[in-house]
């Protein structure tokens, strides 16, 4: 079982290449936004859960979010491994995830970033935004908010799977097929 967690900016390319990786691994693709949506459209007992923390303004405490994503792997036993996209997002989320799969007799293989300049990635998420009606994608100052979040909650990650050994940084600017490449050149020296 191969778990890769891919990392990224809003904007990044994670969902484009997760796609690619998945059909070209065979991985099950676990995407947060996909699990929560899940969970909150099914009126689950964590979706309920969620929805609680979410009607407040607040952020779904990360137990309740690893829980969520528990569940979800739990419902591909058979699979060739998990390909992470959007979780883990902070320490304590990382160290539930490892214990987690630790057991399943399990680990994650690798902690792939896709990187690119802020500037780039904004005008990519501006021009997204113009058709995907997504409206986080349509103002420059939200962008920004978000990137700032990532840099303070999600970035800190990419030194706890650098410790391990887990950690590699792909240049995320280039054409689709480029970027692909990269990512399956750290995926088949694993």
């Amino acid at each position: 079982m191969i778990n890769i967690v891919l990392f990224g900016k809003p904007g990044a390319g994670k969902g484009t290449q997760a796609e690619f990786l998945k059909e070209k691994y065979k991985l099950t693709h676990i995407s947060t936004g996909d699990v929560f949506r899940f969970n909150l459209k099914n009126d689950t007992e964590l979706g309920k859960q969620a929805r609680v923390y979410m009607d407040a303004g607040d952020l779904v405490p990360d137990e309740l979010t690893t829980k969520m994503l528990i569940d979800e792997v739990n419902k591909h036993p058979d699979t060739n491994g998990i390909l992470f996209d959007g979780y883990p997002r902070t320490i304590s989320q990382a160290e539930a995830l490892d214990a987690f799969l630790t057991t399943i007799n399990s680990s994650v293989a690798a902690t792939i970033a896709l990187e690119a300049d802020d500037e780039i990635l904004i005008q990519r998420l501006l021009e997204r935004g113009k058709t995907s009606g997504r409206i986080d994608d349509q103002d420059e100052d939200k962008i920004r908010n978000r990137y700032q979040e990532y840099n303070e909650k999600t970035a800190p990650l990419m030194g706890y799977y650098d410790k391990q050994g887990k950690f590699y940084a792909v240049n995320g600017i280039g054409t689709i097929q480029e970027i692909t490449e990269r990512l399956s050149s750290v995926i088949d020296n694993l």
